[in-house]
């Protein structure tokens, strides 16, 4: 029983299916059938040949090369991220016992003690998949030094180190032990060193698989699953990566294009140049759900000095982003379906444009990359240099729904004036106690003026902010909230960016008001903070609960009640400040001050 040297395979790659009859042969022998065996049409395969000591024997049956069954339409028709239908839940037993099995001296013994807890194909593929990932280390040294690397399978097992090569060869014999059909695919990749926009020469610098199961060709990579190298590739760390197992082929032509563009499973196929034009979305952009990213091309040149950038996604995912390693000369909004960005360059030239998301849910504040474009700045829109203060994401969104803030009569998040005056309003879906305060770059508010350029008007569960500029110019606003039960600090929900040309305008701030002040008070009249000098000034207050209503100027003035207001007026003159007092127990002498307004000097 010599090893045969020779086996002769005879594969009918005609669709109709053929069938075929091997005949086998000991050596030197008149022929005699031994077995039938079938090629017939679909999954059905030709059983192993492997005798215990017939080491040399190939398998048969050589994979039919991809045809039409195995293609999947591109573009991408966002129904999943996998090939085939694969529950993880379901590995989660297979893939602990996997990660445990530690057989080192020869490949089919590790196949063999995985294959223990493996029925179907599927199972059979993840196992060998789950054991490459998490034993087998990129070789930083070797990949730098090609005479000390050797990519044998029974090298890389022991070892426990390879580049691609060795990974996707491993991963080829592990599976023909098994009983399953998988090839090694080259090609070019977007992988370690691609820089956005660059070209192909066309000569392949990576490898992965292919691997058939259910009747259809899959691709996998086990060298991007199994982890990752740093920016100066000397150090490789293990980092599960789930998305490069049986991934869709209209995602995986993404970063890998092989060199028969047959196994690219896609109909119809692309082109190198639509490759190297192609935006790259590693795998993160699809693991946190999102679904497109608009422009679909990696420069994209600013028009008017500006350049626009939106992502689609499944679910409520947050956003943010750096321009040159800054998030100041954006906008960016949060979307219930994704987010849209504008970018407004403050130089000419190229920058690199980061984009990361989290999901909303996640509780640690890691953003993960998910973009990267080149932005080409020809021109410069000096108007659109935002304040400092600005924080992004903008304007209000499904974020700010969730923290109490519905129905905003202002969804954008710009908001223009003309007369330096605006209001905005919002339903409270919370019972949270709400702090505003206005901030520019070229204004020397302090804290408390910056609030008193705001005032609060409470009707119900509707809150309505009154805003009066002090000039010209772009401010942000900023809201805060906290629930009113809770004794903290308000937290920053959002803001607004307000832009007014007009340099008339020169408002004054609101009166000061007092913990005496309900929220559900209102001024109608003087709203300005600063009353003129030597003059009779009307009082209109919306007040409950009140005894008496006193204005104290030079001199008292009381103030009457008719259908739910305070009114009447107060002289100004001789005095520098006016004080609105309250009552609230008509058998008290006790007044409490609850406004307070300046008086203007001569």
């Amino acid at each position: 029983r010599e090893p045969c040297k020779q086996t002769q395979a005879v594969t009918s790659y005609s669709n109709e299916g053929t069938q075929v009859t091997v005949e086998i042969h000991p050596k030197d022998t008149a022929p005699q059938l031994f077995k039938k065996l079938s090629f017939g049409k679909g999954p059905r395969r030709l059983p192993s040949l492997r005798g215990q000591d017939n080491k040399d024997f190939q398998r048969t049956e050589a994979p039919r090369p991809p045809g039409g069954k195995d293609l999947h339409a591109y573009p991408w028709d966002k129904s999943s991220l996998k090939s085939m239908p694969v529950d993880l839940q379901q590995f989660e037993k297979l893939d602990a016992y996997a990660l445990k099995v530690n057989v080192k001296n020869s490949v089919e013994e590790l196949v063999k003690a995985l294959l223990k807890q493996a029925r179907t194909d599927l199972e059979k593929v993840r196992a060998i998949w789950m054991w490459i990932c998490h034993h087998i280390e990129y070789d930083v040294v070797g990949y730098h030094n090609k005479s000390q690397l050797s990519s044998k399978p029974i090298d890389v097992l022991q070892t426990g180190k390879s580049i691609c090569e060795g990974y996707a060869g491993l991963f080829e014999q592990m599976c023909s032990i098994a009983g399953i059909q998988c090839i090694k695919l080259s090609g070019c990749s977007k992988g370690y060193g691609y820089k956005m926009g660059q070209t192909f020469t066309g000569d392949s610098d990576h490898a992965w698989n292919a691997v058939y199961l259910d009747g259809r060709w899959h691709l996998l990579d086990s060298t991007w699953g199994s982890g990752a190298v740093d920016d100066s590739f000397t150090k490789f760390t293990f980092r599960y990566n789930e998305f490069y197992f049986l991934t869709h082929p209209a995602l995986f032509i993404n970063n890998h294009f092989p060199d028969n563009s047959n196994w690219q499973l896609l109909k119809p196929t692309l082109t190198l140049k639509d490759f190297e034009n192609n935006m790259l979305h590693n795998s993160n952009f699809y693991m946190l759900g999102l679904l497109t990213a608009h422009p679909e091309t990696a420069v994209i040149q600013t028009v008017n000095g500006k350049a626009s950038v939106s992502v689609h996604c499944r679910s409520a995912t947050l956003f943010t982003f750096k321009l040159k390693g800054t998030d100041e000369h954006g906008l960016m909004t949060l979307k219930k379906h994704g987010m849209k960005l504008d970018i407004y360059p403050q130089k000419t030239g190229s920058h690199k444009l980061q984009i990361f998301a989290k999901p909303s849910k996640a509780s640690e504040e890691v953003y993960n990359c998910v973009l990267e474009y080149l932005v080409e700045c020809k021109s410069v829109d000096k108007a659109m240099r935002f304040p400092k203060d600005l924080h992004q994401p903008v304007g209000p969104s499904w974020f700010t729904e969730r923290q109490g803030f519905l129905r905003p009569s202002h969804p954008d998040p710009i908001i223009h004036t003309n007369d330096g005056r605006c209001s905005i309003t919002f339903t409270l879906g919370k019972d949270i106690s709400v702090l505003a305060s206005l901030h520019s770059d070229n204004s020397s508010l302090t804290e408390d003026m910056r609030r008193r350029h705001i005032m609060q008007i409470h009707r119900g569960n509707q809150i309505e902010l009154k805003i009066l500029l002090p000039h010209a110019g772009n401010f942000v606003l900023k809201i805060y909230a906290k629930k009113k039960s809770d004794p903290g600090n308000y937290d920053y929900i959002f803001n607004y960016l307000i832009t007014c040309l007009n340099t008339e305008v020169k408002w004054p701030a609101f009166p000061q008001s007092y913990s005496k002040w309900a929220e559900d008070y209102e001024i109608l009249e003087p709203l300005s903070g600063l009353l003129p000098a030597n003059r009779n000034v009307q009082f209109k207050l919306k007040m409950h609960g009140i005894a008496k209503v006193l204005v104290q100027a030079e001199n008292t003035y009381p103030l009457t009640q008719s259908r739910g207001y305070w009114e009447g007026t107060c002289n100004t003159s001789g005095c520098r400040e006016v004080f609105v007092m309250v009552h609230e127990n008509a058998n008290h002498s006790f007044y409490s001050h609850v406004l307070k307004y300046e008086v203007e000097t001569q």
